[in-house]
This record gives C-alpha cells, structure tokens and sequence, in this order.
C-alpha cells in the first residue's frame, strides 16, 4: 500500500497527485478550488485605481462544460481517498458553488450542510450595479449517505457560548499581518483564506492525528491551521510562488501535540452518569427543590432519583426526563439542561452537578468534594 506523504505540499497537478494516493486514506478534504469568475476585463474603483482581482490563468476555463469536467475529476478523485466515514468541505462564490453542488451529489457524496460565510468587511460593489458580494458558500458533504462522519458538536457550541453554532458565520477576510506579501509588498495569492474560518473547519469536523488534504493549497492556510491543531496536512499546489510562501509559513510553526487542549470529548461518548448518582452523593438529597428555567413548574427530588411535579392537571413522578416532556406536552426533553437548582441566590442547569461528579471519579476524589 502507497505511504501518505504527511505534512507534505505535493507539487503538480491536482487530478494528478490525487491519483497518486491510495484510497480510504484521509479522513477530511478542504477544497478552496478555482471559482472561473469570467472577469470580462479590468475593474476600478470610484478614484479610478485598479482592484486587484483574481485573473489569474488558473482560474480560466473555456466554457461551463470545461469546468464541470474539471470538477467532476478532481472530485471523484478526492471521494475515492476520502475514508468511508470522511468529509469534505468545499467553498465557492455564485460564480461556480451552485455547479459544484449538484457534481457533489451526482458524485454520490451526502450534503450536510451548506455554511454562508458571512464577511464582515467584504469589497464594496464598486460600479454599484449589484448588491454587495458580501459572503461566500462553504457546502460540507459526507463520503455517502450510511458515513458516520466526525461532527464535534459540544466544541462548536462551546464555542459559541453554549449555544448551538448556526450555519452563518460573521468572519473578517484575510487581511493586516495575516495577509502573505512578496518582496515588493503585493499580496502572495489572491484568495487567501483566513485561519479563522480554516480553524473553525476543522476544529468541527476532525479529531486530533487526523489527515485532513487541500487540493488547491495555495499558501497554505489548510496546513498552518491544521497543524497547529494536530491534525497531518496533505497539501497539492502546481504554483512554484505558492509552494514557497506556504512552506516558508509551515516550517515557522509547531505541531500540536497537547490532546487535553487540543480535543473536545463529546458528552454522547463520557461516561453515563445516572441522576441517581447525584441523590446518592448528597449533591441534591432526597427534598431537594428543582425549578424550569422560567420558573413555571416545581419538583421535588425524590430518594430513587425520580422528580415528583404538582401541577393543575395533576401530578407527575418519573425521571427529569419524562416529567420534564410530560409537563410541557412535548416528545421529549433533556432534564439535566432543563431542570435547575438553586446555589448562593442563582439558578444552575443541573448538568454542572453530573460534570463535577464526573470529574470527581475521574481524579478518584473522595465524597467530600462534592459538596
């Protein structure tokens, strides 16, 4: 079986060098491709100067036929490397991400979801003929439909001050220091990425050791991130300019290798802690008061780690979880974020009391701690 070339830029074509690797080897793909923006000229600014946009002989294709049959290739390519639970993430403008979409499922991969990069500081539509082009298209699909992708759910709500990470990200463009300049102070590369967005691709969709490739490395944003993260790059780039700039930036940076910052365990895969336990260690002996985040419904806990609720239409005994539906008429409800208890004059989802325990037999401490 062919070696993977870890940590490596690969130079030459793409399609190419995706032959070149076996199949099933990596686990996440991060595509950056060419958008074929089909610039029909220069374009200048109010004062006259000119924009410095992309025109760039890689991103020139004939007509919409060439580039599809670009895409097609380099993307059944990366869905033959990709692992059978791996994924891949591909960005793109109106230009070109509605093309790549439909290959995506013609291809066989199972789209999850399609990310809007909202920029907080995007180009002004400078002839003010069209709304300002203010966010581009990240679309995230699995290998196949049945692939048991890696979703890291819990890093990405903590994140965002435990709130679930919404589908629209609010990022800057890749500017100031972050910007790569060659000598005479132009930019290196006309679409560099921000490692913001890189960082938050990754962190959600990998694990620490994970191979994650880039086709289209460019100066390699994918690479810097992902091994400042832990995870091994793989990174594809023809362009000798890029190469250079993006080893350059690699060699001045170290790899992670601190799992305990570097990982989120998920909650799903700790061990069960049963509300039980929290009675029977004295966090919230039998009596104890609980309440609903609004304060609508009391219960009770009672000595076997059931809840008792007295309400108008009547009373209900069960565990948080079942009462806590019941009361609210609703399918199903996650009692240890709903039902909250009281500590020095503040409410306190009941959650913080499963994860102190947790911890507390994780480092074998003694009852005392728990109080």
């Amino acid at each position: 079986m062919t070696s993977l070339p870890l940590d490596r830029i690969l130079k030459g074509d793409c399609i190419e060098s995706l032959k070149s690797l076996p199949d099933s080897s990596v686990d996440m793909i991060f595509a950056d491709p060419p958008y074929n923006l089909q610039l029909g000229g220069d374009l200048h600014r109010p004062n006259n100067s000119k924009v410095d946009a992309v025109d760039d002989d890689w991103d020139k294709f004939t007509d919409f036929a060439t580039y599809d049959a670009f895409t097609r290739a380099w993307m059944g390519e990366a869905r033959r490397i990709l692992k059978p639970n791996g994924s891949i993430w591909v960005i793109g403008s109106y230009h070109n991400i509605f093309r790549v979409g439909a290959e995506l499922q013609n291809l066989g991969y199972w789209i999850l979801n399609d990310i809007i990069w909202r920029k907080t500081n995007p180009m002004p539509n400078f002839r003010g003929r069209r709304f300002t082009n203010a966010h581009e298209t990240m679309i995230w699909a699995a290998k196949s439909e049945k692939s048991r992708y890696c979703f890291q759910y819990d890093a990405m709500k903590s994140m965002n001050e435990d709130l679930q990470m919404r589908s629209d990200w609010l990022l800057p463009i890749c500017s100031g220091g972050e910007r790569l300049k060659d000598g005479e102070g132009s930019k290196v590369h006309p679409t560099q990425k921000p490692e913001s967005l890189l960082y938050r691709v990754i962190l959600s969709s990998t694990k620490p050791g994970d191979v994650v490739l880039d086709p289209f490395f460019g100066t390699g944003t994918t690479g810097a991130v992902a091994k400042k993260m832990g995870r091994h790059f793989i990174g594809l780039e023809r362009e000798d300019s890029y190469i250079k700039a993006a080893e350059e930036r690699l060699a001045a940076i170290e790899f992670g290798t601190n799992d305990e910052v570097l990982s989120t365990p998920a909650k799903r895969e700790q061990k069960r802690i049963p509300f039980g336990s929290i009675v029977e260690n004295g966090m919230l002996p039998p009596g104890s008061d609980l309440v609903c985040p609004k304060g609508l419904y009391e219960a009770k806990v009672a000595a076997d780690g059931n809840i008792i609720v007295k309400t108008k239409s009547g009373r209900f005994r069960g565990s948080i979880h079942k009462v806590g539906a019941a009361i609210q008429n609703a399918p199903s409800c996650n009692g240890w974020t709903y039902w909250h208890y009281r500590r020095e004059g503040a409410l306190k989802p009941i959650d913080h009391l499963r994860e102190k325990l947790r911890l507390a037999q994780e480092n074998d401490a003694s009852g005392a701690s728990l109080q």
